[in-house]
């Protein structure tokens, strides 16, 4: 089932995610529901905030990105297919120097900056059998993991910019939270509820 994307200004997106257990109502459920809803919009991470569960739950599949040309076969081949559930995830480590890169997110749509983030992360999870894992990631998955991870701490990428960047954009982020906005996936806008 497609579930709308809850979009910039819902106050569910800056709460911290709560931990889980395997006894989650309807646990695989939702998971199929998050990747559909995921991949319907054409994401490569979906968050469990971003359909409004404040819950340490986010899922990536970077497939999306191993087309780049720009990338080298190595990273093309490491990009396609990784595909991962991501519950009670904890950063223990980030590591080198910062690099920017040109993110969006589905929570809000047509706003794309540069943002700088570490190349190299390490990470302890447990998987969607909860199994417990500690991996380390470089590069784009890496990338893409830390801006999901940001979403289970209440940290969206538009909290990164610099305070110009985040005047620049206030109007157009002010709209979203409207729903004055086209987007071709469901979205849920928490500013819309207040017509009459």
């Amino acid at each position: 089932m497609i579930l709308p994307i809850v979009a910039y200004g819902d106050p569910v997106l800056k709460k911290k995610g709560k931990e889980i257990t395997k006894e989650y109502p309807n646990f695989n459920d939702l998971l199929d529901n998050m990747f559909e809803t995921m991949y319907n919009a054409c994401g490569v991470g979906l968050a469990a905030p971003q359909i409004g569960l404040p819950i340490r739950l986010f899922l990536v599949d970077t497939t999306p990105f191993s087309e780049d040309e720009d990338l080298t076969d190595e990273e093309q081949n490491t990009l396609k297919g990784f595909k991962r559930v991501f519950i009670n995830a904890k950063i223990t480590k980030e590591e080198g120097d910062a690099w920017a890169f040109n993110e969006g997110c589905l929570s809000i749509p047509d706003v794309r900056e540069d943002v700088f983030r570490q190349p190299k992360i390490t990470i302890e999870y447990v998987d969607e059998n909860f199994k417990s894992h500690t991996e380390t990631f470089e590069g784009l998955i890496a990338r893409v993991i830390q801006h999901e991870y940001d979403h289970i701490e209440g940290v969206l990428f538009t909290d990164k910019l610099s305070s110009l960047k985040k005047r620049l954009i206030k109007g157009r982020l002010t709209n979203i939270s409207k729903g004055k906005i086209q987007v071709d996936y469901r979205m849920r806008f928490p500013d819309q509820k207040k017509k009459r």
